[in-house]
């Protein structure tokens, strides 16, 4: 069923499901953060450190880190290794007219990679295919094979709507599981990184994405490294939100890709810290999480946060 029919009404959201052949485009959107709840004292961030060689670095302590927030030193709260955290897992995948010719290369690897990052009964996952519209293929669900069957189920045809499904998956499905620290949650997409039929745009589809706390990892399928502007889309949403973004130069080389995902996911610490100054403004607001006298370790994590508005 298409996803993307948005009315506003009764100054809510409601949700229209219409048909394949005939689907609503959305009303314009409120704010985004009246739709999901947050933490006002906290901000949770999850990241990984890796050395010069690309290493993860496990062993690290919370006395190792140092956070800086507007010229001040803030107190971490909370601190731990998070490899048993639940995963909520969002697998959006481009079944546009551009990838046709590698789809079913791709199908395997995305199967391949479910199978090895889910944990039955512990995470979750979706899939959340996009070509002219967004498609929730498969709902949120704790059994892989459900994931891998809707993966090769699917089929190429049509335009690209990226952003909105990048919307959708952060705004519907992983914003809603509630507190954010008892969850990561990550997007995988799969695409070229064109997007010629969305009505959000790149910088809402973002924005949702940082609100509801999703590390976004992307793998591009253009191997011909054509598409310049598709590979800084890509890179665009990873670096914003501490994820990574994948260019492989063969379609073999997928599968790697997909590995390198799934050892980052297993390699993750999570730190919770009540900014001081706490401020209420709903603004966006920049950190710096870095490990002390290290200069050789690479802390990827997400530049910011959205504080709320009260």
């Amino acid at each position: 069923m298409r996803i993307w029919g948005l009315w506003l009404a009764a100054g809510a959201f409601v949700a229209l499901w219409a048909a394949p052949q005939n689907p609503v485009p959305p009303a314009p959107p409120e704010e985004p953060g009246e739709r999901i709840s947050v933490d006002v004292n906290r901000v949770n961030m999850l990241f990984t450190v890796m050395d010069h060689k690309g290493r993860f670095v496990t062993d690290l302590r919370k006395e190792d880190f140092e956070l800086i927030e507007n010229k001040r030193p803030q107190i971490v709260q909370e601190f731990s290794a998070e490899t048993d955290l639940p995963l909520r897992l969002g697998i959006l995948i481009d079944t546009s007219n551009s990838i046709r010719d590698r789809f079913k290369f791709e199908q395997e690897a995305a199967s391949q990679f479910v199978r090895s990052v889910m944990r039955t009964q512990l995470d979750m996952g979706m899939v959340i295919s996009f070509d002219s519209t967004a498609q929730l293929i498969s709902d949120l669900t704790g059994d892989p094979g459900v994931l891998e069957t809707a993966i090769r189920g699917l089929r190429p045809g049509g335009g690209t709507a990226l952003y909105d499904a990048i919307y959708f998956a952060c705004r519907d499905k992983l914003a809603l599981d509630q507190p954010k620290s008892k969850f990561r949650r990550a997007i995988v997409i799969l695409s070229d990184g064109e997007d010629n039929q969305s009505h959000f745009t790149r910088d809402q589809a973002l924005e949702m994405a940082q609100r509801a706390d999703t590390v976004v990892y992307t793998i591009s399928t253009d191997t011909t490294r054509s598409d310049l502007d598709g590979d800084k889309v890509l890179k665009y949403f990873a670096e914003k939100t501490g994820g990574r973004a994948y260019f492989p130069f063969q379609v073999e080389d997928l599968e790697q890709s997909f590995e390198n995902i799934h050892n980052e996911l297993s390699h993750q610490y999570i730190i919770l810290y009540r900014p001081e100054p706490l401020k209420t403004d709903g603004l966006y607001h920049y950190f710096e999480l870095r490990v002390k006298g290290r200069k050789d370790l690479l802390v990827r994590v997400r530049p910011g946060y959205f504080a709320p508005r009260m």
